[in-house]
């Protein structure tokens, strides 16, 4: 009871410091690792050395992404590619349904792109999207967000799903976990897309999460005036290469690296493997965007769009970094076995994996890890909750996966990614992306307990 006590106790000096009291999210963060990790009785030198674990560790795995995809979108945004990327795709699936749209956009990305990911290289597009069609920017950026989401917690290759398949047995039958996990993820997309649309008719220019350039474009001869101001907008082809450079990188890289070794196991195979990296991906898909600066003084441009981009990632890195450690000084401490040995003694059959993921996810941050502890917590179980066949495993899974959505916040690097790069204020961060979130995580589970019911 006591371990609960202070996770709570800890989620509202959060909530609180950086809502209420307007303390800047990175500082909170730090205080609250530091100290969540002593009130759990963790040794202090330990709490210290997960901080910096934990700040390194999500920085080495996304932080150059996140450098590489700020700079990307500053280029397309100064030279208008951005437009181009909106004006091709509203053209394309209409402007009636705006964050459907996006919803889509975001449902097919994540596929084979980790969420934070996909969202640095989709941010620039979902800004001129909302300014084209004049909606909420608070609005595409849930709908983008709760889309690139779904498919990350619940389609192989995405690497959460991949490993919860293996530990529960059923790596080898991986076509039937993406069957079932491709359903229940649109379900849940359109979930949050439904969520997104309350927020259509917010005044995002009062409450600052339009950016200069996209406010003028409001206007209605926006475009005109941009041409007048910069020039030709660039081509379709040169605009979304920058984009889809990388996104088909990653996606053959995931195919390559699939258990089942599909394109072989030789040299192309392993050249895929490289190029697929999402590092390698958005340092390839930078180059792409070169040939979008001025033809004039290119160099010079260059130098302003890399510094720029440098330094609007600088407060997103720090505050990424900042969740990270929180998040590790969680796993030090013994939370996640109490939780999942407390909730796996329940008898809720597959509502049981989708309880403990969700505790966990919501106590230490990642999806990933909650798939993956989860997944070998449940594995012993299988057969005392009903689900010890090859449709249970699956359904296992995907309960799992539901649960690892449930709910982003405070310790999620992806909450503190799509409320930065969106400008949103924590406070309409938590309304608004969180929220979405948790009725993502419950349309989730309902819909894998409705297959449960027909399918078992």
């Amino acid at each position: 009871m006591l371990y609960t006590l202070i996770l709570i106790g800890l989620i509202a000096f959060i909530v609180f410091a950086t809502s209420g009291l307007k303390l800047h999210p990175f500082l909170v963060l730090l205080f609250a690792a530091l100290i969540g990790g002593l009130a759990y009785g963790v040794p202090a030198m330990d709490v210290v050395e997960a901080i910096g674990k934990g700040f390194g560790g999500i920085l080495g795995s996304i932080g150059l992404v996140i450098v590489f995809g700020t700079i990307i979108g500053v280029i397309l945004e100064k030279s208008g590619a951005a437009l181009t990327m909106a004006e091709t795709i509203i053209r394309l699936l209409g402007q009636r349904f705006p964050t459907l749209t996006m919803s889509l956009i975001g449902y097919l990305v994540s596929i084979p792109v980790f969420c934070d990911s996909g969202y640095v290289i989709l941010n620039s597009l979902k800004n001129a999207a909302a300014a084209r069609m004049n909606v909420s920017v608070t609005a595409m950026s849930v709908a983008l967000a709760t889309g690139l989401y779904a498919t990350h917690t619940f389609v192989p290759p995405t690497p959460g799903p991949i490993a919860a398949a293996g530990n529960l047995g059923i790596g080898s039958n991986l076509g039937l976990v993406i069957l079932l996990g491709a359903i229940v993820a649109l379900i849940t997309a359109m979930a949050g897309m439904l969520w997104a649309n309350r927020f259509l008719g917010r005044d995002d220019a009062d409450a600052g999460l339009l950016t200069e350039d996209a406010e003028a474009l409001n206007a209605e001869d926006a475009f005109a005036a941009f041409r007048e101001k910069h020039g030709a907008l660039p081509g379709a082809f040169a605009a979304f290469a920058p984009i889809l450079l990388p996104i088909v990188l990653i996606c053959l890289g995931s195919v390559a690296a699939f258990p089942s070794a599909p394109l072989g196991e030789g040299g192309v195979a392993s050249v895929l493997e490289f190029l697929g990296n999402p590092l390698v991906a958005l340092a390839l898909g930078l180059v792409a965007a070169f040939p979008l600066l001025p033809t004039v003084k290119r160099r010079d441009a260059l130098e302003e769009r890399v510094s720029a981009g440098i330094a609007a990632a600088a407060p997103i890195l720090m505050i990424t970094g900042a969740g990270g450690a929180f998040g590790q000084v969680l796993k030090a401490t013994p939370l996640a076995d109490f939780i999942g040995e407390t909730l796996s003694t329940l008898g809720i059959g597959i509502f049981m994996p989708f309880v403990v993921a969700a505790a966990l996810k919501t106590a230490q941050g990642s999806s990933t890890v909650a798939l993956v502890a989860t997944s070998a917590l449940v594995a012993p179980l299988l057969g005392d909750i009903g689900l010890d066949s090859e449709i249970g495993r699956a359904l296992c899974v995907l309960a799992i996966g539901a649960g690892a959505m449930t709910v982003s916040h405070a310790n999620d690097s992806f909450f503190w990614v799509v409320s930065q790069f969106s400008r949103m204020p924590v406070a309409l961060a938590y309304r608004a992306q969180t929220l979405a979130t948790l009725i993502q995580g419950v349309v989730g589970i309902l819909v894998v307990w409705l297959m449960s019911v027909v399918l078992m």
